[in-house]
């Protein structure tokens, strides 16, 4: 399947993850990849080593002018000047059709106790820097009239998450964000649309403690916390043509635990 075939993708937070997750399944669809990151280098040539290998496996493909599959792109989602930058050079290679914001922070904390600085710190990263991105991508996706923004949610910002003060509140205006971008977007033929994770593998899921995270897996329908490549596949969903009459939801992967 070819879904992405001559398409610009830049996925933020793509050094690991969901981001990497997402990126290795756009490339290995067609898609030239833009790897957003902010200081894991380490982690994003290890990204983009797997972009290029799934890439190099698809029959056809976007690629940039020197032929490479993946870009490197290192920027602060928390500073629009470098983020507008960043988007104008993957932009320069060929065009934007689909930016995926996967870039997020979390620090912990009961509300009574978490450091203002913590919770401005995640709110800037989560939320602000999503709006940082989609507002740059929209300069370039305008001017064609054409396409597809998916932010990554969470279901902290659909329930009650406690200890998680700062990271549902920028998750639950990253949901909000996404609804009223939608509205806003739509007649000029861009959608927007929203992707909100459960527990996964990767990520908080792994920073978890053994017993906290058993107690967590039982609260799970199916029994289990998911990978991110499942994810990922709903992402390349809202994000390709099968989806061309989808804009502003929220598709819920979590399992069931927000049942």
């Amino acid at each position: 399947m070819s879904r992405f075939a001559g398409r610009h993708v830049l996925v933020t937070g793509a050094s690991r993850g969901l981001g990497r997750a997402a990126a290795v399944a756009f490339a290995a669809e067609g898609a030239r990849v833009g790897i957003g990151y902010r200081s894991h280098e380490t982690e994003a040539r290890e990204t983009l080593a797997m972009v290029e290998a799934s890439g190099a496996g698809r029959a056809s493909g976007a690629t940039d002018a020197s032929g490479a599959v993946g870009v490197l792109l290192p920027f602060d989602v928390r500073d629009f000047a470098a983020v507008d930058a960043a988007v104008t050079e993957f932009a320069a290679g060929g065009g934007l059709d689909v930016l995926v914001n996967s870039a997020a922070a979390l620090r912990d904390g009961w509300a009574a106790m978490l450091a203002p600085a913590d919770f401005q710190e995640v709110v800037n990263v989560n939320l602000t820097g999503t709006f940082h991105c989609c507002r740059a991508a929209l300069r370039h996706m305008l001017v064609t009239k054409s396409g597809a923004i998916v932010n990554i949610s969470s279901v902290a910002g659909l329930r009650a998450s406690p200890g998680q003060i700062s990271y549902a509140a920028s998750k639950g205006g990253v949901a909000s964000l996404t609804i009223t971008a939608a509205a806003e977007l739509a007649p000029r033929g861009i959608r927007v649309n929203a992707v909100v994770p459960g527990l996964l593998t990767t990520g908080m899921g792994r920073r978890l403690d053994r017993d906290v995270a058993e107690k967590r897996r039982a609260a799970i329908p199916l029994g289990r916390f998911g990978e991110g490549a499942e994810v990922a596949r709903a992402v390349l969903f809202l994000a390709s043509d099968e989806a061309s009459y989808i804009t502003g939801q929220s598709l819920v992967v979590d399992g069931g635990l927000s049942l």
